[in-house]
């Protein structure tokens, strides 16, 4: 759940207390911001008569001849005039000085380099002005002290005084990292006037040598030294922006902020931060940062190349994973997006978010089910759509093995329906997302994507199109995974249920799925089986314990029971078998299968039997469950067709 660090109980008592203020010192308020020019104009006046005596007294340690004298008061009036209307013109007798900033120091230095080439000028061009080019120049400078100095004071007052002389008001804080983000943030922390929090210092996340200095924050020593650190310094919070940490070092500061009773809140990064409201929130830990998987680095032009001014058309666009692609689609400007669902409220959904920020893209919504093959087809010849991401599929294992010609109709015959279409309307690349279940299959889900898999190949023979499948793991948080269930479980106090303890699977972030998708989708020339780095597999007993500890609890205090694996479940998944030879992809996270070759006709032949009303929901299942036996798999179903 995000929180932002200044909750609404702080805001709601700010406001009363500034209301209260304003009622009683309204007007004088008032009136003192109308007058604020003039009264800065009168305050720069003095500042810059102190600086033009000072540069004088220092010119002639303080021993002013008498000549001089007469010349400093004869030509104050007009050097302190034309100081303030270089000023003025500036703008720099405007803002605020409780929010300087390193611009603000900029801009005042350059301002007073302004002035000092008008008295340059002035003194070259006129005989009747004998003021040192010295007394300029330290005028210059201790202009720029002087204003600069007393602009900072109002900041340094703020950010490093007041936090000391009333600390009980502050919370203490340190922020793991060294790295220039982590400065940044923290700097960023330090210097809100309204977040009552207090850097005391950065934590390096690395066991290197480190400057003791950083951003002006204190390195208070090394992630291994946290215990030590957050005892001496008294800490109350523990602050790391996301995506610094790995997923296991996560868990093990996880453990280490609640043994000492430290909260311990993740800082969005910078570029997370563009779309908000303007303050600096902080959220509460969460089971993506204990996956702890390094952000896919992505070719965007060739993403842009492939999307920019396209026709795409999503389908499953109101789900887990169509959805996202539809989020990450519209950052690459194509003409049009058609979002194509069943569900009509989850495609309203998603067309109502992406609207803000379509840009030029035209947004299409299509209630549609893929196994009608006339509306399919009256859609592609509507819309000619270039590029298909086909993610509409029944994913739910226990369910489809109760379900399994509705399995078989939505995932294989809808599957054909839409390549067959994207074919037809020439459709220039095709995109299937697959599923880590259809390697080996053991449930009627991962059959029916296998099953879809091989239509993809095989059309692609035929095809000008470049149809091809991406296939990946689980997805943390998508619609009918583990991480809903375990939340619900969770807050219904237990318990939580597992099939069993040696359970894995391999898991990943809904977004960094979509972006890879979309990465694959730039790559593949037809035909192609692409499959994502999922990194290592995670027990699912793990990530139980994990949420239980994420929501606060100890470990003991929700029950685990193991329930026997489900039909159709694996207690480990594969990404591929010896279908093929695997090989690395241009990209790190993205892997292409060769995969074998199987007779057409044989894939046709199952096909007409498996949608058959005449085969009996038994046949299905066997015919399904024979496709991990390879060698078997097209003689037996040669014979089929000569009988």
């Amino acid at each position: 759940m995000i929180q932002n660090l200044v909750t609404q109980k702080e805001d709601a008592n700010f406001n009363s207390e500034f209301e209260s203020r304003w009622a009683t010192n309204g007007i004088a308020l008032r009136t003192l911001l109308a007058y604020r020019v003039v009264l800065l104009s009168a305050i720069h006046l003095l500042l810059f008569c102190l600086a033009y005596a000072m540069a004088f007294a220092i010119r002639f340690d303080l021993v002013i001849p008498e000549h001089y004298r007469i010349a400093f008061w004869v030509t104050m009036p007009a050097v302190v005039s034309t100081k303030l209307a270089v000023f003025f013109l500036s703008g720099q007798l405007h803002g605020w000085w409780r929010i300087v900033t390193f611009r603000d120091m900029i801009a005042i230095s350059l301002t007073c380099l302004a002035s000092l080439s008008l008295f340059a000028a002035a003194a070259f061009f006129s005989n009747s002005l004998s003021i040192p080019g010295s007394v300029v120049i330290l005028d210059a400078v201790l202009t720029m002290v002087i204003v600069g100095g007393l602009r900072s004071s109002c900041r340094v007052f703020l950010e490093m005084v007041r936090p000391q002389l009333v600390s009980d008001q502050y919370t203490p804080a340190i922020m793991i990292g060294t790295d220039p983000e982590t400065v940044f943030l923290a700097g960023q922390i330090q210097s809100y006037g309204r977040l009552p929090m207090r850097i005391c210092g950065l934590v390096s996340a690395t066991s290197t040598p480190h400057p003791r200095l950083m951003g002006g924050f204190a390195v208070l020593g090394t992630l291994d030294q946290i215990d030590k650190i957050v005892r001496s310094q008294a800490i109350h919070t523990v602050l790391v922006h996301t995506d610094l940490l790995s997923g296991k070092t996560m868990r093990k500061l996880m453990d280490v902020c609640r043994d000492l009773n430290v909260k311990l809140q993740i800082v969005p990064r910078f570029e997370q931060r563009m779309h908000g409201n303007g303050m600096i929130p902080t959220r509460d830990i969460n089971i993506d940062d204990l996956l702890g998987r390094q952000p896919a680095e992505l070719d965007l032009e060739n993403i842009r190349e492939l999307i920019e001014g396209q026709r795409v058309l999503v389908t499953g666009a109101g789900g887990s994973i169509g959805s996202e692609i539809c989020r990450q689609l519209i950052r690459f400007s194509p003409e049009l997006l058609v979002l194509l669902g069943r569900g009509e409220n989850r495609i309203y959904q998603i067309e109502q978010e992406l609207l803000s920020r379509r840009g030029t893209t035209k947004l299409e919504t299509v209630i549609a089910d893929i196994r009608d093959r006339s509306r399919i087809d009256d859609v592609f010849a509507e819309f000619s759509p270039q590029v298909v991401f086909h993610a509409a599929a029944h994913k739910h294992v226990p369910l489809m093995e109760r379900n399994v010609r509705e399995a078989v109709v939505n995932n294989i015959t809808g599957t054909q329906n839409v390549a067959d279409a994207a074919d037809k309307y020439e459709t220039s690349r095709f995109v299937m997302i697959s599923s880590d279940k259809a390697v080996r299959p053991t449930s009627v889900m991962g059959a029916t994507k296998r099953v879809a898999e091989l239509y993809i190949q095989s059309i692609a023979t035929r095809s000008a199109a470049r149809f091809m499948t991406v296939r990946f793991g689980n997805v943390l948080g998508s619609a009918g995974s583990v991480v809903p269930l375990f939340k619900r479980q969770i807050r219904d106090g237990g318990p939580l249920t597992i099939t069993d303890e040696k359970m894995t699977r391999f898991f990943m972030t809904i977004p960094e799925a979509s972006k890879l998708v979309l990465q694959a989708a730039s790559m593949g020339h037809g035909g192609d089986l692409f499959v994502l780095d999922m990194g290592t597999p995670i027990r699912i007993v793990d990530l139980a314990r994990d949420m239980i500890r994420l929501s606060g609890l100890p470990e003991g205090a929700i029950e685990i029971v193991y329930s026997g694996i489900r039909p159709g479940e694996k207690l480990y998944e594969e990404l591929a078998d010896n279908e093929g030879e695997i090989s690395q992809t241009d990209h790190p996270k993205i892997m292409s299968i060769q995969p074998l070759e199987y007779s057409n006709g044989a894939l046709q032949e199952l096909i007409r039997q498996l949608t058959s009303q005449r085969t009996s929901v038994a046949e299905i299942r066997r015919l399904l469950m024979s496709l991990d036996r390879q060698q078997e798999f097209e003689p037996e179903l040669t014979t089929e067709v000569l009988v």
